[in-house]
């Protein structure tokens, strides 16, 4: 089967998981929760396998190269490292309706990859520019890190609404969601994981950059975002440390880190710049 069909039917799946996990908290079934689990389960094999058709294809084309190389990978990445940090916190917390702010995130990243019009899905040979032993490195290290944050948007999300829980008239969906000393001590986890991956990611980027344009840091848009979206976080986790700010703020705070990513993910790609390719 070929891999975007398979990409194609994975995007649907995590829509179902959305709404079985919505379903789980609106109805309070444990059923639809379970079901949320099982879907996400069945889109993340199925975005493994598709993966890995797509790089054994670019090697039976004659341009073997891992598929991260263009928007389009790239959002199929983004989508699957979401979806593992988030099966793995699932695993970990036994607590389902994380789900239902996270797979929002994973559907929307694949839908826009295989919906939009101005994104190709068509295999392509690497620039020079790209064709260096660090792409596997920086990509992966910065996508764990943008999934990690992702997760933290989420989870913050889910902070703020679970501040609107002050009495016993609340909204089952509300009372659902975990406490917010839980959700306080997750979004501080993968905050942190997430500095750690984009300082990695920035680290073998910068030892790229040198090895393919002669220069470890070149003030290009998405260097330039890069960092203003580590200094953000790195103040998130100096803040928590040194003044030990929590909850509400810690939650805005991830909230706009998140949306430094999404600039740094997808608008710097239309400024001019050494990173210009990633957006075809």
């Amino acid at each position: 089967m070929d891999n975007s069909l398979i990409l194609s039917y994975t995007t649907f799946i995590y829509f179902l998981a959305f709404m079985a996990y919505l379903l789980g908290m609106v109805m309070n079934r444990p059923f639809f929760a379970r079901a949320g689990t099982y879907l996400s389960l069945l889109g993340f094999t199925a975005q493994t396998v598709a993966i890995i058709l797509r790089w054994v294809e670019s090697y039976n084309l004659g341009i073997g190269h891992a598929p991260f190389s263009n928007l389009y990978e790239s959002l199929i990445f983004f989508a699957w490292t979401l979806m593992f940090l988030y099966l793995i916190l699932e695993w970990r917390t036994k607590n389902r309706t994380i789900g239902t702010f996270v797979t929002p995130l994973a559907f929307l990243a694949m839908a826009y990859a295989s919906f939009s019009p101005n994104i190709s899905s068509h295999i392509q040979p690497l620039i020079p520019a790209l064709k260096s032993n660090w792409l596997i490195s920086h990509v992966i290290t910065c996508f764990f890190g943008y999934a990690a944050f992702a997760m933290s948007f989420g989870i913050s999300i889910m902070y703020l609404l679970k501040r609107l829980d002050r009495s016993e008239e609340s909204h089952l969906f509300l009372k659902l969601i975990p406490s917010k000393a839980v959700l306080d001590d997750l979004n501080y986890q993968m905050v942190v994981i997430g500095f750690l991956m984009l300082t990695l990611g920035i680290i073998t980027g910068s030892v790229w950059a040198h090895s393919a344009w002669g220069s470890y840091w070149s003030w290009d848009p998405k260097e330039t975002w890069s960092l203003i979206t580590w200094l953000v976080y790195a103040s998130v986790i100096h803040t928590r440390l040194v003044k030990g700010w929590t909850g509400k703020k810690i939650a805005v705070l991830s909230i706009v880190g998140f949306v430094c990513v999404l600039f740094t993910y997808f608008g710097v790609n239309y400024l001019a710049g050494l990173h210009s390719y990633g957006k075809k």
